[in-house]
């Protein structure tokens, strides 16, 4: 696919131009409304999600926990929708309720799962559930555990909403579904999905502002495993590695065969890329939304993917790295771009 190919759109994203930089974009993504604190109703639950492949905890299941919100309109649901969260994000993070808030609004049940160490904390501290690291490529779990939020929509339609890395986790459960199939599933959608995540990592690394987020969120997570595991862990040397791409290569040395035997950071992250010819055997529509000035997952990944009939890839000119907001009112478009997917 060239680039013409993919900016063919019927409502390209064309904020304000005071508003209309990636980085800004990215910023104003981090804007919470007022009225976001809280949705109607959230029920947590905590799903079983199979065995555990990194060997800490070979004797009991993979613990995860999501909220379950219902619909607010009358009448029939339109179907259950399942978010999966960024990297370092959350099911309470600002685009999660966003997308929630939309959906129930819309007659639409929503299920916001949480992946290992990743969590709000408001019922259970989320490195307590499970002994061994998250990882990019635990990819078996996850699919378990939304297998679970799958047969909770009975015979309604079962949606994937997935931003960042969660986009590239919904990405891969499109792949798999193909030989793997997830009950009901009816579409999948990815925000600006990492389809290359050693690429977004060093697009990270290269600029200051991002790479000191992510890298001090990471480092406090790591922390807070290390305080409940101080018998299994110890990142006290990451505290002096500055970039993300070296405190990986040291984690996946250090930790081996409990973080898949990978010998370096390159090797750990191709694992889980998806590849330009990852949609060949594509059963389930899917649509991955992304920008072109999307200062953390690199553009051109997309534009290598190989095409199939099932695969919408909208390249808006403008959004950030999950953005899509504008002014005059101050407003999140991410939630209308999810409900004309959806459409």
């Amino acid at each position: 696919m060239n680039r013409s190919s993919y900016q063919n759109l019927n409502k390209p994203f064309v904020p304000h131009r005071w508003v209309r930089s990636g980085h800004t974009q990215t910023l104003l993504a981090r804007y919470r409304p007022r009225a976001l604190n809280a949705l109607p109703i959230e029920q947590p639950l905590l799903l079983d999600a199979g065995p555990d492949v990194t060997g800490y905890a070979p004797e009991r299941p993979v613990r995860l926990l999501g909220y379950y919100t219902p619909r607010v309109t009358p009448g029939a649901s339109r179907g259950l929708v399942l978010t999966l969260h960024g990297w370092e994000g959350c099911s309470h993070s600002t685009y999660n309720l966003l997308i929630a808030h939309a959906l129930i609004e819309a007659g639409y049940d929503v299920f916001r799962l949480n992946l290992r160490d990743h969590g709000p904390g408001l019922h259970v501290n989320p490195y307590a559930l499970n002994p061994g690291l998250f990882l990019g490529t635990l990819i078996d779990e996850t699919a378990t555990a939304v297998q679970r939020v799958a047969e909770m929509a009975g015979d309604r339609p079962f949606y994937i909403v997935g931003a960042s890395m969660g986009g590239s986790f919904a990405l891969r459960l499109a792949i798999r579904h193909a030989h793997q199939p997830i009950y009901h599933l009816h579409k999948v959608i990815a925000f600006n999905p990492a389809i290359n995540p050693g690429a977004a990592n060093d697009a990270i690394d290269r600029q200051r502002v991002f790479r000191r987020y992510f890298r001090r969120r990471w480092l406090a997570s790591l922390q807070n495993k290390q305080c409940l595991f101080p018998q299994l862990y110890n990142f006290d040397p990451l505290s002096d590695i500055r970039s993300l791409h070296d405190m990986t290569d040291w984690l996946v040395q250090q930790y081996g065969e409990h973080c898949g035997g990978f010998k370096d950071a390159d090797e750990y992250f191709n694992a889980y890329r998806v590849k330009d010819d990852a949609f060949a055997t594509l059963t389930v529509p899917t649509t991955i939304i992304t920008a072109l000035d999307d200062p953390v997952i690199p553009i051109n990944d997309f534009f290598t993917l190989i095409p199939h009939p099932l695969l919408d890839v909208q390249v808006h000119p403008s959004g950030g790295h999950v953005g899509f907001v504008d002014i005059f009112p101050l407003q999140h478009r991410l939630p209308g771009l999810l409900l004309d997917a959806l459409q």
